[in-house]
């Protein structure tokens, strides 16, 4: 850790991609009192200048300067999917702790030797996405908690969109290697049901990539074409270790419906349960009880108050300061990359397959928590 403010540690956080996400997670820092931006690289120094110039003490670097530098503890992963594991690499090799847009690596395999390096470097590895922090999913983690809906016996997750490429200027990492609906949005549905009903052992899935080709349709590059190497379209069965299945749906090839687009179900032997979508923090969630007979909205009962992108690196701050477990980890990150990498493996086999991880399910966020205070 960093410098210590009214007796507060700061953990000093050094940004590697200034790219469109980076804007959110750089605003998210400006008010938590545990964090401070102290240097921002990318590939393109000009973009990384740029971004230095809206956060006050960060400065312009080379990623080789980010790394080496002494007022950076930890780095903050913002590059794409494919440059996840090499941009961690280096910052582990330097001694740093690292926080990743997920996913956490291309690959399963790439995930596990990274938290192997992690492991032996003594550093941490932290992973988005931290918004099941939020008072949504916290809230509906209370009520499964509580037994106010017997046990789980089931959930629907799906994300139903026509795309990214109408209004992304440059989306063909959304369709190459670490892209597609799956690893792009699953992370978001996989991270909020493995918090609510635990880790999965058992998947059984079926995949399809109706488009061999995409067109850009917003930007300077408006009309181009470009090639779609993933599947756009996922469909499976996830066992959990508990018994509950979930049913998850993630898909590029959705133009429109008449029920919500991205949603979260949990069902079990006394009620139902509905969330707001993953991709966000907060939102209303609904509580359907056997005996009542009606949808009845559950008042804020967990998670951060007024989260954003970026207090997952806040929540690993406060446990490097208290000495215990953060939440969004790179172990339940693993764990989710290890679903979904299983998951298209039995698309592609047509077989169930057993996944080979497992994780912890993190600590539960109590109600108006800051991850200052903890």
């Amino acid at each position: 850790m960093g410098d210590t403010v009214n007796d507060r540690q700061i953990l000093r956080v050094g940004v590697v991609g200034a790219g469109h996400i980076s804007g959110a997670y750089l605003g998210t820092f400006l008010r938590l009192e545990n964090l401070r931006v102290t240097a921002i690289a990318d590939m393109d120094p000009a973009r990384a200048a740029a971004a230095a110039k809206e956060v006050p003490g960060a400065r312009a670097l080379t990623p080789d300067e980010l790394y080496a530098a002494e007022d950076v503890d930890l780095v903050l992963n913002l590059t794409i999917p494919a440059a996840h594991a090499e941009v961690a690499h280096a910052a582990i090799s330097a001694g740093k702790h690292v926080y990743g847009e997920k996913p956490l690596a291309a690959t399963a395999a790439e995930a596990r030797a990274l938290l192997e390096a992690a492991d032996r470097a003594g550093v941490r590895v932290g992973c988005a996405p931290d918004t099941v922090l939020g008072t949504g999913v916290q809230t509906a983690r209370t009520v499964l908690d509580s037994g106010e809906i017997g046990t789980p016996v089931s959930a629907t997750a799906f994300m139903l969109s026509p795309g990214h490429e109408g209004w992304h200027p440059a989306p063909e990492f959304y369709y190459q290697r670490g892209g597609g609906p799956l690893l792009d949005m699953g992370p978001y549905y996989l991270t909020a049901l493995v918090t609510l009903l635990g880790p999965v052992r058992r998947v059984v899935g079926m995949s399809a990539t109706p488009r061999a080709t995409r067109i850009i349709g917003s930007g300077p590059r408006a009309g181009t074409e470009f090639p779609v190497e993933v599947a756009t379209h996922v469909t499976g069965v996830l066992e959990h270790e508990g018994g509950a299945l979930s049913t998850l749906i993630m898909s590029f090839d959705a133009w429109a419906g008449l029920v919500p687009r991205t949603h979260i179900e949990v069902h079990g032997t006394g009620g139902s349960l509905s969330l707001p979508d993953p991709n966000g923090f907060d939102g209303e969630v609904q509580l359907f009880r056997a005996e009542a007979k009606e949808w009845e909205p559950v008042p804020e009962r967990g998670g951060y108050p007024g989260a954003s992108r970026g207090f997952g690196v806040a929540d690993l701050a406060r446990a490097l300061a208290d000495g215990g477990p953060h939440r969004a980890d790179g172990q339940l990150a693993y764990h989710v990359l290890d679903v979904m990498e299983s998951l298209l493996a039995a698309a592609g086999s047509g077989e169930s397959v057993t996944v080979a991880s497992t994780c912890e399910r993190p600590a539960a966020v109590p109600a108006g928590a800051r991850p200052e205070e903890q």
